[in-house]
């Protein structure tokens, strides 16, 4: 009984070894930071040598260690830290009132023919308005301050959630829903024991996009009604020709944006161990 159970361990053992062998470079974690490195350090070499020589001016394209001067400088004053601390509080709180509502009303249309019928019309009509014209009546509504905002944020970040997560209860399979309902199931029980595991994917590709969002509609608030920020921040150095806080701004923007998608990554690998 032993030997058959070792010989069968090591038929696995040497079955699983080829896998092992067979994973793509691409996949291994250090492989892909490395990759993912790659292009970011060719512009920046790039970058230094038009700057360098000449081939761009100055005043069009700074150089590399001017806008980490200019970093530093806002650094030490405290103002740096103050409108990236407040910029990321209002990616984030916008983020949260955009995607739970978003979850709501996709429940409502993804599962009822009823509300899709009488709401998803108007919804996909809300979704073509570009950001920048809800500005002005948000100021109209809610004054220039933190309400209007993160108003504007939780707009960006509803219609993502809303569109994919309702697409995905739409197509759940229909004899997974037919067993929940064999088991009692019904209305909210159904919909967290059967159907929202079942969309877990598509509620995460809809919760990314919306933080993606997010970022955007930040900044289409920062850049028209606001005293700090990184929206601000560009707003106020375009118009005193910083181009080297310009960058910086961008690029501070880029890497939060990427620091909050990983973390969301991190998220569903713990979301799809969890529900799928």
């Amino acid at each position: 009984m032993s030997a058959e159970l070792l010989t069968g361990q090591s038929a696995d053992a040497s079955r699983s070894t080829p896998l092992l062998a067979a994973r793509p470079l691409t996949q291994r974690r250090g492989v892909r930071l490395a990759v993912g490195a790659l292009l970011p350090l060719v512009i920046l070499v790039a970058w230094q040598v038009v700057t360098s020589t000449g081939l761009v001016p100055a005043y069009r394209l700074p150089e590399p260690l001017s806008v980490l001067t200019a970093a530093g400088q806002l650094a030490e004053g405290g103002d740096l830290g103050l409108h990236v601390a407040i910029s990321v509080q209002r990616v984030l709180i916008g983020f949260a009132i955009g995607a739970t509502v978003g979850l709501a009303l996709a429940a409502v249309v993804g599962l009822s023919r009823l509300g899709d019928a009488l709401l998803a019309p108007t919804l996909a009509a809300l979704r073509t308005v570009p950001s920048l014209a809800w500005v002005p009546l948000l100021i109209l509504w809610m004054q220039i301050g933190e309400s209007s905002k993160i108003t504007l944020i939780a707009i960006g970040a509803f219609f993502p959630v809303l569109t994919t997560v309702s697409s995905a209860l739409r197509h759940v399979d229909p004899q997974l829903v037919e067993a929940g309902r064999a088991f009692g199931l019904r209305g909210w029980s159904l919909l967290r024991t059967v159907q929202l595991p079942a969309v877990v994917p598509a509620v995460v590709s809809g919760l990314r996009l919306a933080l993606a969002q997010a970022w955007l509609f930040l900044v289409a608030a920062e850049l028209i009604a606001s005293s700090m920020g990184l929206g601000f921040l560009l707003n106020d150095s375009q118009q005193n020709g910083r181009v080297d806080r310009i960058l910086l701004a961008i690029v501070l923007l880029a890497l939060l944006g990427s620091l909050t998608n990983a973390l969301l990554g991190v998220a569903e690998k713990h979301l799809l161990r969890r529900w799928a």
